[in-house]
């Protein structure tokens, strides 16, 4: 067994020495400025450093064998094995599909991305910087993120906060243009991904990253709403889809990959069920729900208490809306991602916002889908009510045409496209005058609107009552009704040979 062993003398005399310690195990990791390997291998091909990790050349002791590596050339040293690997320079090495200077990779710290992340390095022999939004999937999920990331060979974690901006700039617009796709998916993951993939090109930017990278799977949608968004704001960068590209397909694959890499894999019992979550929502897919005609399980759900064990007394709340957005629960202003974090628990206690759906695909297949949004079935039930009083028919019925190619833009990924755009320039100018509050009853698992008010209300009580009035005359009616009527009796006539 090889044992590397470093120069201590060297240390002292310059930061361009690479030092390595103790016995190794297949694979590497990037430590700020230096490389550290650890544990036990038995094959390797060639042993190098990538861009992060080496500056100048290394010095390395094997039994006796001494190899130097000057900067921008590969490291090699061979061990008492069968096999090598190899781990490429600084700048000028390629991986084994090409080329890459630096990758700006969505992570979430699972164990896909903990795969791409070496992944990456070794096929296109580049530093990889992890991305995490924030977009309200709960803290638990950030945890110990950074550890993950630079233990699988990451240079580097950046996180942001999208919690505000996502709900501000993508829920709040998709609300207002009364958004649902296939007449129940309120877009939970479709409007995230955008702000997700236009935070990533942010930061491909920042740090001068030549590449993006998901772990999206060839068969889903979030491939394409990624996509489309980074070639819609950067149609320069190189986009890399490591599950279209490489010879994994499955769980028990990336498994043996890490091991063999000696990535550190997420220890935690894998869900039997595909989940996403954000502040908005939060789906589930797989398992039972493949089959669509098995009832859901109770314990699957995780947003909203089972209907039946919601409180036996209903619970009122008190939407207030300005132009289409809302912006009060109860009478209390709130910022947006905190009126729907409110919401989320006031809806979810009392079961509301389950959907069981099957739904069409943007690649072609079916697909059936659990998902929880309390806050946002709220929100939409008040939106709504509240344009019942201040749009006319014939506004409704196209802003309500307009909603279903809305709703279709965002669930194919066309955020950015100048037509999603467009519709929205029209839904913010027609909901101008959408301002006041509903008041809606929460039960067991329903929303029940009990009443609406807003000072645009085009709601007449002297005019709608029965009782009669200066400005509607009933009488009036019957020439409306013979005009409106007209050709239906010409061709009542017509049939009838009169």
């Amino acid at each position: 067994m090889a044992q590397l062993q470093a120069f201590s003398t060297a240390a002292a005399a310059s930061s361009n020495y690479l030092f390595l310690n103790g016995s190794i195990e297949r694979g590497f990791f990037p430590i700020h400025d230096k490389f550290c390997f650890k544990n036990r291998v038995s094959s390797f091909q060639e042993l190098g450093a990538n861009k992060s990790g080496l500056h100048g050349h290394a010095v390395i002791h094997n039994n006796g064998i001494v190899s130097e590596a000057h900067k921008n050339k590969v490291i090699q040293a061979v061990l008492s094995s069968e096999k090598a690997v190899e781990i490429h320079g600084a700048k000028n090495g390629r991986g084994l599909r090409g080329k890459l200077n630096k990758v700006v990779l969505a992570y979430s710290g699972g164990l896909d991305t903990s795969v791409i992340v070496p992944w990456l390095r070794e096929n296109y022999g580049c530093e990889v910087v992890c991305f995490t939004a924030d977009v309200g999937q709960g803290i638990k999920e950030l945890e110990g993120l950074e550890e993950k990331a630079k233990a699988s060979g990451a240079c580097q974690l950046v996180v942001k906060d999208l919690k505000e901006e996502f709900v501000r700039d993508y829920i709040f617009p998709c609300l207002r243009a009364g958004a649902i796709y296939e007449r129940k998916y309120l877009l939970g993951t479709s409007m995230a991904r955008p702000v997700i993939a236009k935070a990533m090109v942010d930061i491909a930017k920042e740090v001068g990253a030549d590449a993006v990278s998901h772990g999206c799977t060839g068969k889903g949608n979030d491939q394409v709403r990624f996509e489309l968004t980074f070639f819609a704001l950067n149609p320069a960068l190189n986009v890399v889809a490591p599950w279209r590209e490489w010879e994994i397909r499955g769980r028990e694959d990336a498994v043996e990959y890490a091991k063999n890499h000696s990535i550190p894999v997420p220890v935690t019992k894998k869900s039997i069920y595909s989940r996403d979550r954000n502040l908005w929502h939060l789906s589930h897919e797989g398992d039972i729900l493949e089959d669509p005609g098995n009832e859901p399980k109770k314990d699957m759900y995780m947003m909203t208490v089972d209907p039946e064990d919601a409180p036996d007394q209903p619970e009122y709340v008190e939407i207030g809306i300005v132009s289409g957005i809302p912006v009060s629960v109860n009478g209390m202003d709130l910022s947006p991602a905190s009126l729907l974090s409110e919401l989320n628990e006031i809806g979810g206690r009392h079961g509301v916002g389950r959907v069981d759906m099957v739904e069409n695909r943007l690649v072609g297949m079916k697909s059936r889908g659990v998902y929880e949004t309390p806050g946002g079935t709220i929100l939409f039930t008040a939106a709504r009510e509240l344009e019942s009083l201040t749009l006319d028919r014939e506004t409704i019925q196209t802003k309500d045409s307009l909603a279903l190619k809305y709703a279709e833009l965002v669930y194919a990924g066309r955020w950015f496209d100048p037509l999603r755009e467009s519709i929205d320039a029209f839904m913010e100018q027609i909901t101008r005058t959408t301002t006041g509050s509903v008041t809606l009853k929460l039960y067991k698992g329903s929303v029940t609107v009990t009443g609406r008010k807003s000072p645009h209300s085009l709601y007449r009580q002297d005019i709608s009552s029965f009782e009669s009035g200066q400005i509607y005359d009933q009488a009036d009616a019957a020439g409306f009704i013979r005009l409106y009527g007209l050709p239906m009796r010409v061709r009542a006539m017509l049939d009838r040979g009169l």
